[in-house]
């Protein structure tokens, strides 16, 4: 059955868990889908998972628009939601409402994510009202990580725990479907998910969200030394493939792969003349 924001709404209203991965390309996305999962999100965390970076900083709308492509053809049941990248929506509403366009039209995004709270609320809104649905972002979020000074913890101070509820409830009241809320302590977020009407979406802030995301990496245990703490390997994903890559090598060096069943034969007779006499021309009459 095709998930939409609606199936978010209802999930609200019922009380079940939704389920989302982090995918950058066609495989990822055509197994999460497969699996189940209620949405993918193409996040701009492929700059650091895909592209080698430190940080989701460097990632571009060219970045975005190809990855998004790619997992759209790898998804049909799942909702599809694509981040807005750095300095994709802060620079103006009209810069929001343009890149979001891109990234439904071009890309075949279902659904945008963007990062903050009040900071970015006329962009909800003038992103909403151009029909897009908008998934927001709250507590630590990455592409300020140079202000928090680092990927840290976030809403562990009366004050900050306040305003993250308050960001909460301004998203919605923008038209956000839902929200992420990206490291915060548990029982913080309990209290923002039982706050509002809209999905919460967890990752490193406790069982008490209306739902969970995680990176595909991460859920496969192949993200190398990369350990969130938020993170639970459910499958080594990465020994599994590093014995099937030690295996192929072995195999190609000890001549045994690729066998007779990998290939095709050629007719015995041409197969002999050709031996016989390899250079065209050279065949005695």
């Amino acid at each position: 059955m095709k998930r939409t924001i609606t199936t978010f709404q209802k999930a609200k209203t019922t009380g079940e868990r939704l389920a989302m991965v982090t995918a950058y390309d066609y495989s990822m996305a055509r197994l999460a889908d497969s699996a189940g999962a209620d949405a993918i999100l193409v996040g701009d965390s492929l700059g650091m998972v895909c592209l080698g970076y430190p940080n989701t900083l460097p990632v571009t709308m060219a970045d975005m628009l190809h990855h998004t492509k790619a997992v759209a053809r790898g998804t049909k049941d799942a909702l599809l939601v694509s981040d807005l990248p750095f300095m994709s929506y802060q620079t103006s509403v009209r810069d929001a409402i343009v890149n979001a366009g891109r990234l439904i039209q071009e890309g075949n995004a279902e659904a945008v994510k963007l990062e903050g709270g009040a900071t970015v609320l006329p962009q909800v809104r003038a992103i909403v009202k151009a029909q897009i649905p908008v998934m927001g972002h709250i507590g630590l979020t990455p592409q300020s990580v140079h202000v928090f000074g680092g990927f840290k913890y976030q809403g562990k101070e009366e004050k900050a725990a306040r305003q993250l509820i308050e960001d909460a409830k301004r998203l919605e009241d923008a038209g956000a479907f839902a929200i992420v809320l990206e490291c915060l302590p548990a029982e913080l977020a309990e209290v923002i998910s039982k706050s509002v009407s809209i999905p919460m979406i967890g990752i490193g802030s406790g069982v008490g969200c209306d739902g969970q995301v995680l990176v595909y990496h991460d859920i496969l245990g192949l993200s190398g030394d990369i350990k969130p703490r938020f993170a639970k390997v459910f499958a080594d994903g990465a020994q599994t493939a590093q014995t099937g890559l030690k295996s192929f090598v072995a195999a190609v060096r000890q001549g045994s792969f690729p066998g007779p069943e990998h290939t095709v034969a050629l007719d015995p007779d041409l197969a002999r003349r050709l031996r016989q006499s390899p250079i065209a021309g050279t065949q005695q009459a």
